[in-house]
């Protein structure tokens, strides 16, 4: 890569990271969306995405369970369901055409019914714990699971509207749990791909520095600046983003 490039994506990646982990996500769609733009190969796209997903999962996680944002209880069904399915999906290549124009009409109209609920009925409370149901939690963890293998994210932009949308936990609660969940299957996924270390790019060390810096960064602003209505907006805006790109991916 060019120092054009270089600098580009390294700026690019700690705003999606500061974007992306004030709701406890890792922002491997926007990365992906990123390097797509810059012309990056995409043999090269898809492991990098995923492991400054795994480094900034890993940072999110820890972060949101010492504010207890996190319930091993109410991650572990969808655990169960994703991470053969992440696995499966890692070790795939399909045609990207139908396929990501479906998601990406998905993740925009899944926006525009958290935009709705956030300034008409709201959502639950963090204060109110969660109240969720174990047994349909491991089908949803499966249908997710599949999409991040194929797609290279780690799921959490499928995961929070799905918890949200069901009433089962407020927004801080919901990414204290986005963040392990992502964590497990873009590990899951990347093993799964077999990825070789001639893959990864010599200045991934730079973009991870970025994406350190702006997980930092967003972490703060999502425990501690942001209101719940701040908090889904914001997630709103990340899926619009990555259903925007899937779509132009299309």
């Amino acid at each position: 890569m060019t120092v054009t490039e270089v600098t580009i994506l390294v700026c690019a990646f700690f705003v999606v990271a500061t974007l992306y982990t004030t709701v406890g996500h890792a922002g491997a769609s926007g990365y992906l969306a990123t390097m797509a733009l810059v012309g990056v190969a995409p043999e090269v796209m898809r492991p990098t995405a995923l492991a400054l997903n795994i480094l900034v999962a890993a940072i999110t996680v820890y972060r949101f369970r010492r504010a207890r944002y996190f319930s091993w209880a109410a991650l572990w069904p969808f655990l169960l369901g994703s991470v053969p399915l992440a696995a499966f999906g890692g070790a795939m290549r399909l045609p990207p055409g139908t396929y990501y124009a479906v998601v990406g009409a998905v993740l925009l109209a899944s926006a525009a019914a958290l935009v709705w609920r956030v300034y008409g009925s709201g959502f639950r409370s963090d204060e109110g714990g969660i109240s969720m149901q174990r047994a349909p939690a491991v089908p949803i963890g499966a249908v997710i699971g599949l999409v991040s293998g194929l797609t290279g994210t780690g799921g959490g932009i499928f995961l929070s509207p799905v918890l949200l949308l069901l009433g089962w936990s407020g927004p801080k609660t919901t990414a204290g749990i986005a963040a392990p969940f992502i964590l497990v299957n873009s590990a899951v996924a990347l093993v799964a791909g077999s990825v070789s270390a001639g893959t990864l790019p010599v200045e991934l060390p730079w973009f991870a520095a970025a994406a350190v810096a702006g997980t930092l960064v967003g972490t703060w602003l999502g425990l501690s600046k942001l209101s719940q209505r701040g908090l889904v907006t914001t997630l709103a805006v990340v899926m619009v983003v990555a259903g925007g790109k899937l779509l132009a991916t299309a």
